[in-house]
């Protein structure tokens, strides 16, 4: 089974850049498509950003321009750069295969002024 610690969260203000980072351990990793996704106060989740094994992307409408997905399979790492952040962007992120696999602790974006 894979599991994840996400990190490079913070505090950043409108307009500005995050890299968030995933590392994943378990051996299956290299065989699932994975996603980043986001939980904002009061919202259910939401899935961001998906990328194929073989590195096809998709992206929500709300994010598509300003955030990429991308992943190491030899590392198992999965990385999502984000700019032009907007308020709205604030939530906890998560990464996880597709389908979901046990969630990790995710890191929180917050973006404000």
């Amino acid at each position: 089974q894979v599991q994840f610690v996400e990190s490079g969260g913070g505090l950043v203000q409108p307009g500005g850049s995050l890299r968030l980072s995933c590392a994943a351990s378990g051996s299956m990793f290299s065989i699932y498509a994975m996603g980043w996704y986001r939980q904002a106060p009061g919202k259910q989740r939401e899935l961001v950003a998906r990328i194929s094994v073989g590195g096809s992307t998709v992206y929500a409408d709300s994010v598509k321009g300003r955030f990429t997905i991308s992943r190491d399979n030899v590392k198992n790492m999965v990385y999502l750069q984000m700019n032009s952040l907007k308020p709205e962007d604030t939530a906890v992120y998560y990464c996880n295969t597709i389908p979901v696999a046990t969630w990790g602790p995710g890191t929180q974006v917050t973006v404000s002024s």
